[in-house]
């Protein structure tokens, strides 16, 4: 099996900084995507260190379990970034979310902290892999309101859960079995925050719309389109995309 990837990282339309940072190393089978947290100092620095320290962990440990590893390396992740703000003051509290692929023969692991999400789009349809770390998450899974309503909720950025925030982190790991032709999206919220997930299936398909015939520059330029999409609907935070294809 074969992995065509691209990936973006935008400022967005309404931020003076770019706090999310991206990782990509398809000769690892790695990709990460990881959003500062805007609100506090250093979010820049804490998303640098997560794609940092997260595929040091993963290439220096290469024996441990896949679901174990990509675990232990946000763990990882975490404890750098909570010592770098002890070690400065001015970074107390800084955080970011984190969310990455790492495929192992035919089997997708995904690790994930915050609300930057993990999509599948598969045959034509597309589904959330990982579940958000937010408030307004919470309230979705305790039935106050639908999906369509949490969008208007003010405190939709508000996080539950982030990697260096706190002294420990409960990491989310899922498994899928990995098909020919399946796409793969890690986002951050600058993307699924302004484009619909229609409108992200919309603009896959029309620059993929056969997988197994997929090239690198139809990735790259499905990527750039759902960027372009995002700053179109108002570009409010920092947008960041990876896109992976299973050939």
């Amino acid at each position: 099996m074969g992995l065509i990837s691209a990936g973006m990282c935008d400022i967005g339309q309404k931020r003076k900084t770019n706090q999310d940072s991206i990782y990509m190393n398809p000769e690892k089978n790695l990709f990460i995507v990881a959003d500062g947290m805007g609100g506090h100092n250093g979010g820049d620095i804490a998303s640098a260190l997560a794609v940092k320290s997260v595929p040091e962990y993963v290439i220096q440990n290469p024996d441990q379990p896949p679901a174990t590893l990509i675990s232990n390396a946000v763990k990882y992740a975490n404890k750098s970034i909570k010592d770098r703000g002890k070690a400065d003051p001015q970074l107390v509290g800084m955080g970011t979310t984190v969310v990455s692929f790492y495929f192992k023969e035919t089997t997708l692991f995904v690790a994930n902290v915050g609300d930057s999400r993990a999509y599948l789009i598969n045959r034509s349809r597309l589904f959330q892999l990982s579940k958000d770390h937010s408030l307004v998450q919470e309230k979705l899974n305790i039935g106050i309101y639908n999906r369509e309503q949490a969008q208007k909720d003010p405190q939709k950025n508000v996080l539950v859960r982030t990697v260096g925030f706190e002294e420990n982190v409960e990491v989310d790991v899922f498994n899928y079995k990995v098909c020919r032709n399946d796409i793969f999206l890690i986002c951050s919220d600058g993307l699924h925050g302004k484009v619909s997930d229609p409108d992200i299936l919309y603009i896959v398909n029309k620059y993929i719309p056969n997988p197994g015939l997929a090239t690198a520059d139809a990735v790259n330029a499905a990527v750039k389109m759902l960027v372009h999409q995002a700053n179109a609907n108002g570009g409010n935070d920092n947008i960041s995309v990876i896109l992976v294809v299973a050939k």
